[in-house]
């Protein structure tokens, strides 16, 4: 039994339309057609009915569907934990990372994490900070890292970092807040927690304020680098801007400015989640 054959299956089933299948294989319409023969004869059964052009699941097909999954599925990560011991792993760590989490500190964290603990292959997931939650709650990543609290129940959240938000803009020395929020467009909605009660703040200050939404923190400093616009973003996010003076911070005046957390979320304490965690509180004490 080939595992071609058993994945050309899995997705003919999806659609039970073999022409279908082959557009999302890549396949021509009779190679996936040979591979259906091919996997029904070394199972001496048949699993798809011909009706014309159209083909449906016979009960057998509905059966072994089921257990083809489960084929693939281990195959799969058969693959991923032996090419992880090629590679000198025997520990693995999955995390959840929002953006704004990602481009910021997690790298360098992460590359004095894996140099002390070089057995433990770490996989990285980026996700928006509303998703995290959700992926912890069904075990899809050991552990998170958002800049929002989870609504699920079944996960635990600490504050682990907490950092100013300071506004910045194009790399004008003539620049302050009153200028900035009159020159530019306010570049809002690039961070999850905070914009939508922090904008009614500003606009009570500068009430003709022009906004443009953007939902991601890099799109958001390189518009800023090209003078679309200015915003207030975490200090981690743009420090490395300001240090090379792509972007410069415009001191405060009237507006109050939020402060924005990072959150580590977990749900099962396994071995490799404590060393991350304890790793965690000498990195950033919490």
């Amino acid at each position: 039994m080939d595992i071609k054959w058993l994945r050309t299956f899995i997705i003919s089933a999806k659609y039970e339309n073999f022409r279908e299948a082959s557009e999302e294989l890549f396949l021509t319409q009779p190679a996936v057609t040979k591979h259906i023969k091919r996997l029904e004869e070394s199972l001496y059964i048949q699993l798809f009915e011909r009706i014309g052009k159209k083909v449906v699941l016979t009960p057998a097909g509905h059966k072994f569907l089921f257990y083809a999954r489960e084929l693939i599925s281990n195959y799969e990560q058969g693959m991923q934990d032996f090419e992880a011991w090629k590679q000198g792993y025997n520990r693995k760590l999955i995390i959840a990372a929002a953006p704004q989490v990602a481009s910021s500190f997690l790298p360098a964290l992460l590359r004095r994490f894996m140099d002390e603990n070089p057995n433990i292959e770490v996989l990285i997931n980026v996700l928006s900070s509303f998703e995290i939650g959700n992926v912890i709650s069904l075990g899809k990543a050991d552990l998170g890292l958002t800049r929002i609290l989870p609504v699920q129940t079944n996960v635990k959240a600490e504050t682990v970092h907490k950092e100013s938000v300071i506004l910045v803009g194009p790399n004008e020395s003539s620049l302050d807040e009153n200028i900035a929020l009159h020159k530019y467009r306010l570049i809002t909605h690039n961070h999850p927690d905070y914009w939508d009660d922090f904008l009614n703040e500003i606009k009570r200050h500068y009430p003709n304020v022009q906004t443009m939404k953007v939902n991601q923190v890099e799109v958001t400093k390189r518009f800023i680098e090209e003078g679309l616009g200015v915003s207030y973003l975490p200090l981690t996010v743009v420090k490395e801007e300001i240090a090379s003076k792509r972007l410069v911070e415009i001191k405060p005046d009237k507006i109050i400015r939020p402060t924005s957390s990072t959150y580590l979320l977990t749900k099962a304490a396994t071995d490799e989640v404590l060393i991350f965690i304890e790793f965690l509180k000498r990195f950033i004490p919490f």
